[in-house]
């Protein structure tokens, strides 16, 4: 929920400053400068939620900690990079994929019931998904619309 009021302010702020500083809207560039800072603040739990985000990652895979970390510094490049008018394109791509990648995270940790910002087996369980995969495909509908296609 958290991720979803980040993009939708920092959406409505940047439209605004635009509106000021360009005298006109400019709803693309401020989705994308809206879908960087969301990322940018989901980015940031990585390094805070460390322990409850490897929790999320099932045992067989090694190195939890440390792929945690990397797709925490991914995100930050790429929430950077998408900012770039000759990147936008293959930037929001990579965020495409790289949602649609996690997603059996977010599954995998529904299921176990995990909350990664506690780092206990206490969470919301499979009524997360409920919300979580219509967000995440809100989210790849944004960045294909602000990114991609425009």
């Amino acid at each position: 929920m958290k991720p979803l009021i980040v993009l939708l302010l920092s959406f409505t702020i940047s439209l605004f400053v635009i509106k000021i500083t360009q005298k006109e809207y400019d709803l693309f560039l401020s989705a994308r400068i809206s879908i960087s800072i969301m990322f940018l603040f989901t980015a940031i739990g990585h390094f805070i939620y460390t322990k409850g985000m490897s929790m999320m990652i099932p045992s067989a895979i090694p190195y939890k900690e440390t792929l945690v970390h990397l797709t925490g510094v991914f995100e930050i490049l790429v929430a950077i990079s998408i900012l770039i008018p000759k990147m936008k394109e293959i930037s929001g791509w990579i965020f495409i994929i790289f949602l649609l990648l996690m997603l059996p995270a977010n599954i995998y940790a529904a299921i176990n019931n995990v909350n990664f910002q506690k780092g206990t087996f206490n969470g919301n369980g499979i009524t997360y998904l409920w919300f979580r995969i219509p967000l995440q495909i809100f989210f790849i509908l944004w960045i294909y619309l602000s990114s991609i296609k425009y």
